[in-house]
């Protein structure tokens, strides 16, 4: 008698019963398959989860990236892109808002470059920074912004915190305002490009109010009133502190009073977007000038701050975020909110460009050296502008040029159309952005010629 081990026992069973496991299995897939088919079909492919997405991609094709669609390219990268691959040797780029010297080379300030040997020279650790980031910068920053003399200040009822520059203030601020019920915020008609997909990623409806009469190439006031007035009450507004983007179009005193009091009547949040602080005029108190008459006028404001490009800082994100509260503890309540933004997105910020700041700004001397600096660079962009202004009209142009010289800034809104930017690109290898935009940071002595020219070839003299 032949005595079988338990495994081929089991074995033979397996064989024997096969035909009934083969059956059953059978109906399980073909209900599976059912029930898979009925489940898929109601999804279409923008509701799908990434799993679906991929697995719906062809057979054989394993990349679970399969689906994925090229992006549209970035207008300012994109144009830096087609700008270098350009071999024309007189090409231009007038299209990155980034300060360049008169040879069109990137400029670091003289007091930067002091700032940055005495804090190697301190040899100074590489410990993360807070969550708010750098106490003595954050504290500098809302000096510089508010004054030192501002009561809201000095009362402790100010909250901030450094951010990734000017851009990371706003993601933080706006993913605030949309946890604690804000739904939408009003911008300018133009604005920034970034601030557009900043807002609505970070949870809130885009609303737009006039700003700028493309006609007139003017500040469109009394429809900026008037779209003020109609706002729902407790909408949260943004302002351009100074040296509007793009259009460099900035309201008078007595318009910005006039903002003030509608923004209080209809109980608005004025929020600030302060990127160009001492650049624009060449004055960092005539620059935040609105920032400092709300907070007087009574406005409990938020305000983002960039150190990009008055202290050119481009490539080190330094920038801070600040909200002035009822009160301390109010102010406390705040910063605790702002930091629970900050935790789960960078956790903290950077901190090399906050020490360079802090050791121009906490030093006198090395203060007025970037008061002295700064200035420079606001007047030679000051000066291409009536450089521009002035070839032009020898031309003979048939349009005004006014505007070129009205408005302050990096920019100047040109009033080209697309096309004409589109020919100024393709027939003379001048590269700006597609609303006519004019970084006057890349104006040059030796290129101001040559843009004119251009321009008066495009838009036909007139």
């Amino acid at each position: 008698m032949t005595i079988l081990r338990p495994a081929t026992q089991a074995l033979l069973r397996r064989t024997a019963n096969r035909g009934v496991l083969t059956a059953a299995a059978s109906t399980v897939r073909s209900r599976a398959r059912s029930v898979v088919v009925s489940t898929t079909s109601t999804l279409t492919p923008s509701r799908r989860g990434f799993a679906d997405a991929a697995a719906a991609t062809t057979v054989g094709n394993t990349s679970p990236w399969a689906h994925f669609k090229m992006a549209p390219p970035d207008p300012i990268i994109g144009l830096n892109e087609a700008y270098n691959s350009d071999d024309f040797p007189d090409k231009v780029n007038v299209g990155v808002g980034a300060y360049r010297c008169d040879q069109g080379m990137p400029f670091v300030l003289p007091v930067v470059m002091e700032a940055e040997k005495a804090i190697i020279a301190e040899e100074m650790d590489h410990e993360y920074s807070g969550i708010a980031g750098c106490p003595d910068f954050v504290n500098l920053a809302l000096k510089f912004v508010y004054g030192d003399d501002c009561a809201a200040l000095q009362e402790g009822r100010i909250a901030g915190v450094q951010t990734l520059s000017g851009t990371g203030g706003l993601r933080v601020f706006g993913e605030t305002l949309a946890t604690f019920g804000h739904k939408h915020i009003y911008v300018p008609d133009p604005t920034w490009g970034n601030h557009i997909p900043i807002f609505k990623n970070a949870g809130l409806e885009v609303r737009k109010y006039r700003y700028y009469d493309n006609d007139s190439c003017s500040l469109d006031f009394s429809n900026l009133i008037d779209d003020m007035r109609a706002m729902p009450e407790g909408s949260c507004i943004l302002l351009h502190a100074c040296a509007h983007n793009p259009t460099g179009m900035d309201p008078t005193v007595d318009q910005w009073k006039e903002i003030s009091n509608v923004a209080m009547e209809k109980n608005l949040l004025p929020f600030f977007d302060s990127a160009y602080q001492g650049f624009a005029s060449g004055d960092a108190r005539k620059d935040a000038a609105a920032v400092r008459m709300f907070v007087e006028d009574g406005h409990n404001i938020a305000v983002v701050q960039s150190f990009s490009k008055n202290f050119g800082l481009y490539g080190q994100r330094i920038g801070a975020l600040s909200v002035v509260a009822a009160d301390p503890e109010e102010a406390k309540r705040v910063l605790s909110q702002l930091k629970v933004h900050i935790r789960p997105s960078y956790s903290n910020p950077p901190r090399h460009g906050a020490r360079i700041v802090t050791k121009i700004l906490s030093d006198p001397e090395k203060t007025n050296d970037f008061v002295h600096q700064c200035m420079g660079m606001a007047k030679r962009i000051d000066g291409m502008r009536y450089e521009l202004r002035q070839a032009l009209e020898d031309l003979g142009s048939g349009r005004s040029w006014d505007h070129v010289t009205s408005q302050i800034g990096m920019f100047a809104y040109s009033g080209l159309t697309k096309d004409q930017v589109v020919a100024l690109r393709e027939k003379h290898h001048i590269y700006c952005t597609l609303d006519g935009r004019i970084s006057m940071a890349g104006v040059t002595s030796n290129n101001v010629e040559y843009i004119a020219r251009a321009i008066h070839d495009v838009t036909g003299g007139k």
